[in-house]
């Protein structure tokens, strides 16, 4: 036996193989559970804007579809947008946390997400494996966008989901990545928050996950105290937070989302940080996970 195998007690040491077969052997049961199964990710922002963590979470991606799991990313890009038009001039404005889209915002809005921030999540994938293939809101039809308020011009909601495409992707073993520009009857385009997509493309799929990647560790019993992650609470749970204030700024629409989700069949939704190392995984396939997953309520699980 080798030095390094042994305690300072004398008794065998745990190596660096031992524990890396239980996390195997603790991920083994997840790993069945969700094969053929698809999970929506929905990336963005801050974890989106940096390389090596969208190069890391690629890695993962790749890992899930290696071992039988259906993903489908979802992306923002609300900082990428912002750096352009400012390098154009054009000063950012927001009404109640919807950014107000006139046609020139609208086109600046299609060229990073559809023509940026889409290839590179792409690009981040295919770089481990040649798998990924960007859509967009507009293609076949697959997000038929309705205005939300004439005075945030081409800001739209999802008024259907057609997931053919998507469907179609899965099904030739692809991973599709998806921009959130949708269109209406007319083939006009509109901007759509990316959390509300996300959440109604899980509930078309009929997906077993929806995880949504943010910057913080997820949702907080105290908005003041970082430590206080909530690790599980139901879909009942959550509304009577959501009503009562206790989310703010930008959590809103992820917090919509989910409840969306898991109100519309898909199995649990998931808040983490998607800017730390393999926290998706660690969602997925531990028994402890991280983040904060919302799960439905008893009536609407069939339980």
């Amino acid at each position: 036996m080798s030095p390094d195998t042994v305690s300072a007690s004398g008794a065998p040491a745990i190596t660096a193989p031992q524990v890396t077969a239980e996390v195997l052997t603790q991920a083994l049961p997840y790993i069945q559970r969700f094969a053929g199964r698809t999970v929506v990710i929905k990336f963005g922002g801050v974890p989106v804007g940096d390389p090596a963590v969208a190069n890391a979470v690629a890695g993962d991606i790749v890992l899930m579809h290696s071992v039988g799991i259906r993903p489908v990313i979802v992306h923002g890009g609300g900082p990428q947008i912002d750096d352009l038009m400012g390098r154009l001039g054009k000063e950012p404005s927001f009404v109640a946390g919807r950014r107000v889209t006139d046609a020139e915002t609208l086109d600046i809005v299609r060229m990073v997400l559809v023509g940026k921030v889409n290839r590179d999540i792409v690009s981040s994938i295919n770089a481990h494996a040649p798998l990924a293939v960007g859509v967009s809101g507009e293609d076949a039809g697959l997000i038929r966008a309705v205005p939300r308020d004439p005075a945030l011009g081409f800001v739209g909601e999802v008024g259907e989901v057609a997931p053919g495409i998507v469907r179609n992707l899965q099904e030739l073993g692809y991973i599709p990545v998806v921009s959130t520009v949708g269109a209406d009857a007319a083939a006009q385009a509109y901007n759509i928050n990316s959390d509300t997509v996300a959440g109604a493309l899980a509930a078309a799929l009929g997906a077993e996950r929806l995880v949504v990647l943010t910057d913080v560790a997820g949702l907080l019993a105290d908005v003041d105290d970082p430590a206080s992650v909530l690790s599980e609470v139901t879909a009942s749970d959550l509304a009577g937070i959501l009503a009562a204030g206790g989310v703010q700024g930008g959590m809103i629409p992820k917090v919509e989302a989910c409840l969306q989700a898991v109100r519309n069949g898909v199995g649990s939704a998931h808040l983490l940080d998607g800017t730390r190392p393999h926290m998706l995984l660690l969602e997925l396939f531990t028994d402890a996970g991280v983040g904060t997953m919302i799960r439905p309520d008893l009536q609407e699980s069939g339980a």
